[in-house]
Order: structure tokens, then sequence, then C-alpha cells
């Protein structure tokens, strides 16, 4: 009996070790990111986040979707990759209860070609690539409206699709991807708009290759994203400090030279 009471209370005490290590997860914030300039950005701060007090925990996502998902169940404490349009449609359509912490910065999307090198080269009935999640397609029409290529109807709107094309003098034909898979069709089709963290892994730079821009007035902010409640968190504002901070303002200038990416703050 004494053998058991011992082993029961060595049990206890395991388990009461393991409960007051399990409290250190306070001062942990796990932020989801798509891999650059984002994780990139978020492992820049690792240091100046840990110096405020927390631990950073950097994890990586390849899709728009899962990240979301995985913040609303509460997997992490907070995302870092989509824009403030992104994200309220994503509420609209799923009920999630997501804010912003804080805007970071832009890349600026492009419409890009492997066949043409100028805007008027793209000949009559060619296929453009466009995301298909609903803001990144209507931010890719108004781009592809701001170049001249087509005319949207008035009330088209930040989530405009194909059918609210009003003018198409070119006939071009719309092939709607996941945006993540838009550099792999590239070649496969005559041109396509890509957003900025896809496109710089595969050595785009919207300034040196892209047909035509997006300009700097853009409202796609790329944000820190958290719960509704959460925006003031403590170990949220250290990160929201850190990535606002002369450093990565630095980091993001020398690497990104071309404009790939814009810091907002």
């Amino acid at each position: 009996m004494k053998k058991i009471l011992t082993f029961a209370t060595a049990a206890l005490l395991s388990t009461g070790l393991f409960l007051s290590c399990g409290k250190d997860t306070k001062n942990v914030i796990k932020v989801g990111a798509t891999p650059e300039p984002h994780a990139e950005m978020l492992n820049l701060i690792k240091e100046d986040v840990e110096a405020a007090g927390y631990t950073l925990e950097v994890v990586e996502f390849t899709d728009y979707v899962t990240p979301n998902e995985a913040l609303e169940s509460g997997d992490i404490d907070a995302n870092f990759f989509q824009h403030l349009p992104y994200m309220n449609s994503f509420n609209s359509e799923r009920g999630y209860h997501l804010v912003s912490a804080a805007g970071i910065h832009i890349e600026p999307i492009a419409l890009y070609s492997k066949k043409v090198t100028k805007l008027a080269d793209l000949k009559n009935g060619a296929e453009i690539a466009i995301p298909n999640d609903p803001t990144n397609e209507g931010r890719a029409l108004l781009l592809l409206e701001a170049a001249g290529l087509i005319k949207l109807e008035p009330d088209a709107g930040l989530e405009a699709t194909p059918v609210k094309v009003a003018e198409n003098p070119k006939g071009l034909k719309f092939v709607e991807v996941e945006a993540a898979t838009l550099p792999r069709v590239l070649e496969d089709v005559d041109a396509a708009v890509i957003n900025g963290n896809y496109a710089i892994p595969v050595g785009l730079s919207a300034t040196k290759d892209g047909l035509f821009i997006e300009n700097a007035e853009s409202p796609y902010v790329n944000i820190v994203t958290v719960k509704d409640g959460n925006q003031n968190d403590p170990k949220v504002q250290a990160v929201v400090k850190a990535l606002q901070s002369d450093k990565v303002k630095n980091w993001v200038a020398d690497k990104y030279k071309n404009g790939e990416v814009v810091v907002v703050f």
C-alpha cells in the first residue's frame, strides 16, 4: 500500500510539474504565416519579441485558408499573411471573428507573362490566370481594369468576378485557379495576375517582370490578424511593435530594392 501511495504521490507531483511547465505557454505566441516575406519577417524579430518577455513561434502555411481556420479554432494566436478585404470576406463567408491588429506592408500584385513583354502584345482571346478566392480575384480584375484591358460594371466593387466584366475588347479568357498555384501555371497561359508573396519565391519582381503593377495607393495592406478581443493582448502588441520597427523597415528596403514589398508604417 505504501508503494502504491508513493507511486501515486510521485505521479501527482509529476503531473503538477507538467502543469506548472504548461503555464509558461502564456508567454508563447504562435503566429501563422506564409513563407515569404511574412515568415521571414517574423523570424527576423524573434529576439525582439523575446526581449519583451515572449517566445515567438512561427507556424508556416502555404495557402490562404488554413491559417484563418487555425486562428479561429485557437490553434494559433495570430496570423500574418492577408490583407483586410480578404479577412473581411472570410469573416462574412465563415462567420469568423477575425480582426486586424496592425497594418505592416503591401506587396503590389502584377500581371506577369512568359509569352509577351508588353500589354499591347496580348493577343485577342488570350488566357489570363487570376486567383479564385473572392477578394484576390476582385483585386486581379481591378488591376486588369487599371491596365485598360477590361472595364468592370460600376457596382463590381472589391470582390468583382468575371461576370462583372462589362467590356472586354480583346475577348480575354479568365482562368480561375488557387492563388498559390499561379506561378506554376504561368507557362501554360498567356499571362497571370500573381500575388506578391507567391511571385517573390519564384524570382518574379513586380517592377522588373510585371507587365502592369498595382500602385502604392492600394487598399490591400497586409495585416497582423487576431481573434476579436485579442487586439490589445500584450504578446500580440509585442509582435506588432517588433514588426513596425526600423529593423524591419531597413531589412525590407535592403532585400526588396525593386519595390516588391513596401512598408506602410
